[in-house]
């Protein structure tokens, strides 16, 4: 026997075995068809980009997760994106320009992260999203959510919500606070973890106005259905919030059209991507997984960063993330990934390889077993390696044996019926 020599992978990272990529390719696909079928056409990034470039599109927070190295060609700095969507950003500001708005695009891809090794993050993360690019509407906002509900009906997800909030809600009352950097950012880290006792310390020694005091303690109670905007619009004064509730209840209605409304949860106090975003941001989740699956939001601002200003919106799936999040109900996607395990008894293996021909014509997805080995080592293998059918074609080659692995059902078959068509698995 060879010696296996023993192997480790970074930090990180991981290698999918024939199972759960099986599982990923259909997450892929589901969510390729549900885009395709909003009308919007893929795109496909490069794998690396100036890094130059590539920072006008990125938050501070993913700045400090990118991966950087010299270009020995150039003696310039590349990088590996952490996120497609500066990337989309890039390329349909420089090479989309003089093309009619809206683009509606799409993409898959995998993109790497710095992340700290004490945390368990994965540093690979794999993507599948849209852009949707010149609109600035309660109507593309609400396609976005929209879709993401279909997908995430698409992939098999049966409890699932989807969290929306409104950057430019908390942006309208932080406005108006005579407050240094650090301040705010000690108020914003306590509303986005929901703290209220620390964020009720904090809003002591501060010199704000009782009013002020208030909308701020009203934010991280601001979570839950409908009647949220009702106690967000009683608690602010100012226009920019206002407004942002406005759009929000635009979306609402727009989302009953849909009948997705039911899925939808508000989160007032919800800072993510609190210095990219620029209006409504979301998140979904599925029961029992503590982290989202996807996310979202617009930002109105990315896209002049390239010279080409424009509104924009779109979202992302985390297809990692969603793999680990719905493991067991998409092994029907994973066992059986090839229909039949050929098998010929004969010496001439040429009318094997005929059959084998006439089966994928057919449509059938069909591996010849090519190793001599008896019945029971065939059925083994095909059982472990996920195989529906193992068909052994016998040396008078009249009729052929159908084997299922799962439990050895056995079942003839006439021959002329397999060559005809008429075969039915």
């Amino acid at each position: 026997m060879s010696n296996i020599i023993e192997t480790r992978l970074p930090t990180g990272v991981k290698d999918f075995l024939p199972v759960k990529a099986a599982k990923l390719e259909f997450l892929q696909s589901a969510l390729y068809q549900i885009f395709h079928r909003w009308g919007f056409q893929p795109i496909v990034p490069a794998i690396l980009e100036d890094l130059a470039v590539l920072e006008l599109g990125l938050g501070e927070d993913l700045r400090e997760k990118t991966f950087r190295f010299d270009d020995r060609q150039t003696g310039r700095l590349v990088a590996f994106p952490p996120d497609i969507t500066p990337q989309v950003a890039r390329i349909a500001a420089t090479r989309m320009h003089d093309m009619p708005l809206p683009f509606r695009l799409c993409y898959s891809g995998r993109v790497l992260r710095h992340a700290e090794q004490r945390l368990g993050k994965d540093r690979e993360v794999f993507q599948a999203g849209v852009e949707l690019i010149g609109l600035d509407s309660a109507e593309a906002d609400a396609e976005m959510i929209a879709m993401t509900v279909e997908g995430l009906r698409s992939v098999g997800a049966q409890e699932f919500t989807v969290d929306i909030g409104q950057v430019d809600f908390l942006r309208g009352i932080l406005d108006d606070l005579d407050l240094d950097n650090h301040d705010i950012a000690l108020l914003c880290a306590a509303i986005a973890a929901k703290d209220l006792s620390s964020l009720k310390q904090l809003l002591e020694d501060l010199p704000l106005s009782d009013q002020k005091r208030e909308e701020l303690l009203t934010l991280p109670r601001l979570f839950g259905g409908p009647d949220v905007l009702d106690k967000a619009a009683a608690a602010v004064r100012n226009p920019k919030s206002l407004r942002a509730l406005e759009n929000l209840q635009q979306v609402l209605d727009l989302l009953k059209i849909y009948g997705v409304e039911d899925f939808i949860t508000l989160d007032l106090g919800e800072l993510r991507g609190f210095d990219y975003h620029t209006g409504l941001i979301f998140q979904g989740y599925l029961s029992g997984f503590g982290r989202a699956v996807c996310s979202g939001g617009r930002y109105d601002n990315l896209m002049g960063r390239y010279g080409f200003s424009t509104p924009a919106t779109g979202f992302a799936f985390n297809l990692y993330n969603l793999l680990f999040a719905l493991d067991r109900e998409l092994i029907q996607h994973a066992a059986g990934g090839t229909d039949i395990l050929l098998v010929s008894m004969a010496k001439d293996k040429m009318p094997a390889q005929r059959l084998a021909v006439t089966l994928r014509q057919q449509g059938y997805s069909v591996a010849r077993e090519m190793l001599v080995r008896d019945r029971q080592a065939s059925l083994d293998y095909a059982r472990r390696l996920h195989f529906r059918y193992l068909m052994i074609l016998p040396e008078a080659m009249d009729s052929l044996l159908l084997i299922r692995p799962g439990d050895g059902q056995e079942t003839k078959v006439d021959l002329n019926a397999v060559e005809e068509g008429r075969l039915q698995l």
